[in-house]
């Protein structure tokens, strides 16, 4: 016999070992080629025109949540509570970016939800975005000491998000900056 006539059999199997593999991926998980790395250069204007914006060099020497959201964003309404409960209780600075709004539109749901920011700008032509890989809002970036990306949360964070994935890391990274 040929070897040909296999042929159709090893392509079977290599398409099915294939699927076998791909079927045993997190289908949530989008992971980020900005993993470890450093976090973008930027800087954003305001939000609302008696604040200042918000830029790289505001991220420094500490662990801190980069969010992204914007006011035409029905599941940044979904996080916002646990957003407010942090902001209250100090737990971690965290820092806003108004992507692809309107800036009138992004104060005015600043002032209608609360405002969880230490600092927040506005990314209207979506530039930090690209260079964040930003997929949809809302998203969360996890920065460390040194200002690297250690996390990018795609989706709301919950209450169960926070405690099961982002408290456990930011515990982990303040340990270790802490030794």
């Amino acid at each position: 016999m040929k070897l040909s006539v296999f042929a159709p059999l090893v392509v079977m199997i290599a398409i099915g070992a294939g699927l076998g593999v791909g079927l045993t991926n997190d289908p949530r998980a989008l992971p980020s080629a900005l993993v470890d790395k450093p976090l973008p250069d930027f800087n954003l204007p305001p939000v609302r025109a008696e604040d200042r914006g918000f830029k790289h060099d505001d991220v420094k020497d500490e662990v801190a949540l980069i969010n992204i959201f914007a006011s035409w964003c029905i599941s940044c309404r979904i996080e916002h509570p646990t957003l407010m409960r942090l902001a209250d209780e100090k737990r971690i600075p965290i820092y806003g970016v108004d992507w692809r709004d309107k800036r009138e539109d992004g104060a005015a749901w600043l002032a209608a939800f609360g405002d969880p920011f230490e600092l927040v700008g506005e990314d209207q032509s979506s530039k930090l975005a690209i260079e964040l890989g930003v997929t949809g809002a809302p998203e969360t970036y996890v920065i460390d000491r040194t200002g690297r990306i250690r996390y990018k949360q795609i989706g709301p964070i919950t209450e169960d998000v926070w405690r099961q994935v982002i408290e456990p890391l930011i515990l982990s990274l303040e340990d270790e900056a802490a030794s």
